[in-house]
Parts: structure tokens; C-alpha cells; sequence
């Protein structure tokens, strides 16, 4: 399996404090979830993962692939004034 970056959803606030404890996964909070987002190696590794949310008692909302390999493009905001 070629690596794949994910976004993955969780329902409350994590601290992104825990991000070594996620594999390096970028940690960022919004409207009361919290949203894990990386590039993930393999299948074991998405197993691992996901079994590290279940340990903590999290409650998974969504876990959707955004790429391959390469990172996802950061979508720019234009904001009127």
C-alpha cells in the first residue's frame, strides 16, 4: 500500500500536546472536535491509530483519505472586507 494522507475527525478536544503520542499528526480543534491529519505508511499503521483513539475512549466521527504520497494542498481563504 503506498502511504496516503488522512483527516480524522474526533468528537471533543484533544490537546495537541498528544501529537507525538499520534505519530507526528497535525492536531487541530474545531467546533468541538478535534482533527487528526498525516500521512499514515500503511494499513497496520491506520490500525495502530485508529486503536490508540479506541484506548483513549475517543468517539470517531470520520476518517477520509485527502491524498497520496505527496501532502494535501493547503486551500487558501479569501475573506471580503
Amino acid at each position: 500500500m503506498q502511504s496516503r494522507w488522512y483527516e480524522i475527525r474526533i468528537q471533543g478536544t484533544l490537546s495537541p500536546d498528544w501529537a507525538e503520542w499520534f505519530e507526528g499528526m497535525e492536531i487541530r480543534q474545531e467546533e468541538g472536535q478535534t482533527i487528526l491529519k498525516g500521512r499514515i505508511v500503511d494499513q497496520a499503521a491506520l490500525h495502530g491509530l485508529l486503536t490508540r483513539v479506541r484506548n483513549l475512549n475517543l468517539t470517531l466521527l470520520s476518517m477520509n483519505p485527502v491524498g497520496t504520497s505527496e501532502p494535501p494542498a493547503v486551500q487558501q481563504e479569501t475573506r471580503g472586507e
